[in-house]
């Protein structure tokens, strides 16, 4: 038996188990009924503006707030600003194990509504998907707990661990607001054993659902700031310390540089796992990226880098230069010129030696590298694959999906960082979405974003069937 299928069939006994002790809990909802009353919240929560900046998330916690109020679920309302409140509601279980936190964002990235083919906070539905900015980062999400707390309810399931929903702000670059501002001073309200947010997802190719990922760590975001510094004169006498030109030296020996490959547990597995189930010809790829020979292991990542550049990603410390700006007329040579780089650390890396590394790579006097004034999320320590939230959701994924579960790091980052710090074992988890959609122009924080319906309502049903699985009297 190939590791492939050793890999399926043991899912298979794990959701036959699952399944089993499922249907000795209560009933499970009409899921087919639920649709429209799952595509009402979402279309609802999609017609919000909450763009950030600059926010606005009190649109949908009154919203949120409105929907639990009607169905009896209690609910807190938590806010440094008034206008950016976070929404805290609990359904209560027995005692006997600790809370489980369902969480997602409320906020969303901006838009150029000149760009969508559709008004970007219409909600349209087209061609079996809707569109809208918010459609997979992160109201679907949102929808999906939401229904979650709705029909635990509903359903009367009995619980052994209370079930709490976070609807938290600021996500999109202010966290302070959000998951700072609960984990610093409401913590009590929120603390869990475990934790289910966005990160992970099913990935779909060529219309069918291949495998789903479960985002168990996630890349640390630190910005680096490249400013070199110069004589200023007129543009007509060209000059050596030119800042531009130095700057540009610097962002191009930046832009060519791949820091080492180096694995941690989560992307370990991952990899080996992804090669158990792709195509050989593929599946070579990974395995070698993961050889110990060094020449090896680089063709692997030049393939990678080459053709997946989100696995080259997942393979290291990256650093993409993504801003440069400097002088102000075009006959005047500035003295100054500054370039932004996004790095997006490994959760183990150490900031201070890595910004030395950058200076190393840029090997010029002129050009000084340093770490702007920024908030940062703090590392913490990845969740288990042996741990009963990851078999729980590698059953349904099965269950629900028949696919197999990877562990991933995600190379973005969510709120789940500052919970991780607290020693919560957190899992991101998601829709299914195309492959394809991405180079599309259809991924999280494009022009056209979007979801299928018929992913949307799976989606409520996996998070809703997870969650009974870990938080239900057994």
């Amino acid at each position: 038996m190939t590791l492939g299928r050793l890999t399926v069939f043991l899912a298979s006994l794990v959701s036959m188990f699952a399944g089993a002790v499922l249907a000795q809990g209560p009933s499970q909802p009409d899921w087919s009924a639920l649709e429209n009353e799952m595509m009402q919240h979402f279309q609802a929560l999609l017609r919000l503006d909450t763009s950030n900046p600059p926010g606005n998330e009190h649109l949908a916690v009154d919203y949120i707030r409105r929907v639990l109020d009607e169905e009896g679920v209690p609910a807190q309302i938590f806010a440094l600003d008034p206008k950016r409140p976070n929404i805290v509601a609990r359904l209560k279980g027995s005692g006997r194990k600790r809370p489980l936190l369902i969480m997602a964002h409320t906020d969303v990235v901006t838009v150029d509504a000149a760009k969508w083919k559709h008004p970007p906070f219409s909600a349209t539905r087209e061609g079996g998907y809707v569109y809208a900015r918010g459609t997979i980062d992160d109201k679907d999400n949102l929808t999906s707990a939401l229904m979650t707390m709705l029909l635990l309810k509903r359903q009367g399931v009995p619980l052994d661990r209370d079930v709490v929903f976070l609807a938290e702000s600021g996500e999109e670059g202010n966290s302070n607001f959000g998951i700072q501002f609960m984990v610093g001073q409401h913590y009590a309200a929120i603390d869990a054993e475990y934790c289910l947010a966005e990160g992970g997802g099913v990935t779909r190719i060529g219309g069918e659902p291949r495998f789903a990922t479960v985002q168990a760590t996630e890349k640390i975001p630190r910005g680096i700031e490249l400013v070199a510094r110069g004589i200023s004169g007129h543009g007509s006498v060209p000059l050596k310390s030119n800042a531009i030109v130095h700057l540009a030296a610097a962002v191009a020996k930046v832009g060519a540089w791949r820091p080492d490959v180096r694995f941690n547990e989560t992307t370990g597995t991952y990899f080996r796992r992804l090669a158990a189930i792709s195509p050989p010809e593929v599946a070579k790829h990974y395995r070698d990226v993961l050889s110990a020979d060094p020449t090896v292991r680089a063709a692997a990542d030049d393939w990678l880098f080459e053709n997946e550049p989100q696995h080259s990603s997942m393979l290291r410390t990256s650093v993409s230069p993504n801003i440069v700006t400097g002088g102000y007329r075009s006959n005047v040579i500035p003295s100054e010129a500054k370039a932004t780089l996004d790095v997006r650390m490994l959760p183990d890396e150490d900031p201070a030696a890595f910004l030395e590394q950058v200076k190393q790579v840029v090997n010029d006097p002129a050009v000084d590298a340093r770490f702007p004034a920024q908030n940062t999320r703090p590392a913490g320590v990845a969740a288990r694959v042996d741990s009963e939230p990851f078999k729980a959701i590698e059953a349904a994924n099965l269950r629900i999906y028949n696919v197999t579960t990877l562990p991933a790091m995600s190379t973005f980052a969510t709120d789940m960082a500052q919970l991780r710090a607290k020693g919560v074992q957190c899992f991101g988890i998601g829709p299914a979405t195309d492959l394809e959609d991405g180079p599309k122009g259809f991924g999280m924080h494009s022009d056209q974003e979007r979801l299928l319906e018929r992913e949307l309502y799976r989606f409520v049903r996996f998070n809703y069937e997870v969650v009974a699985d870990l938080a239900r009297v057994k």
